[in-house]
């Protein structure tokens, strides 16, 4: 009797499994026909709705279809009695970062008091956000940041990258710049300073499209400058 049970429930798990399969090849075929640009979809996954399924395509961009892929819902799936945003938990999980992952050798390091908490932020030097983020941080204590240039909105923003990564104190000539609004001296010619090409394709990687970006020891990442409580109480979450 035993090995009976066994057999159907392991003969119940091949035919839904081959179901599901089959389900999703069916809204792939669907999909490529319908909608060319969304060929190339990463994943497709069944929603806590019945008959609706979620598309994952280009890593992050969420979109949600029916059984028969005959309509396409782009916005926020939101549980409304848990009062969750299920779309924006969805991407927060799939962009989330492994800090001890990250590079340190391609960015700098900023102390302030024992450094205990640590933080780990994407900047432009040409980002005026960035600056004002910059002049809040300055009240945050008994942190550590790991700064990476990440030179992509202007023309010079790699020069100023660069003559900031190539001066002899780095954490000065950044806070020089971005605090207290004081010139950076061009770097020398011979200065390495390909850690910043590296960034750039590290933040790309990472669906990285603004800044000040900010990264935290638990992966979770804030888009934008933020104040300086919302830094306090994202650095007191995220090693909670």
């Amino acid at each position: 009797m035993k090995h009976l049970v066994r057999y159907l429930v392991a003969t119940a798990a091949i035919v839904l499994c081959t179901g599901a399969l089959g389900q999703e090849a069916a809204i792939r075929k669907a999909m490529a026909e319908r909608l060319p640009q969304l060929k190339a979809i990463d994943e497709i996954t069944k929603t806590g709705i019945p008959g609706v399924f979620e598309i994952r395509v280009n890593g992050t961009e969420i979109y949600y279809t029916d059984a028969q892929a005959n309509y396409l819902i782009e916005g926020s799936l939101i549980d409304l009695r848990a009062k969750r945003n299920l779309t924006e938990e969805r991407v927060t999980k799939l962009t989330a970062v492994k800090f001890d992952e990250l590079p340190l050798k391609d960015a700098f390091t900023i102390v302030r008091g024992n450094g205990k908490r640590r933080l780990a932020v994407f900047e432009d030097p040409n980002c005026g956000y960035c600056k004002k983020f910059e002049r809040d941080l300055q009240k945050v204590d008994n942190v550590t940041i790991h700064m990476f240039l990440y030179p992509i909105l202007g023309a010079d923003s790699n020069d100023k990258s660069r003559a900031i990564w190539c001066a002899k104190d780095q954490a000065k000539a950044w806070q020089d710049w971005m605090v207290r609004d004081l010139p950076v001296t061009a770097a020398a010619a011979d200065c390495d300073a390909s850690a910043l090409a590296r960034n750039v394709m590290l933040g790309r990687n990472y669906k990285i499209t603004g800044t000040p970006t900010l990264i935290f020891i638990d992966g979770s990442r804030v888009p934008g400058a933020i104040d300086t409580k919302q830094v306090e109480k994202l650095l007191a979450d995220a090693k909670g």
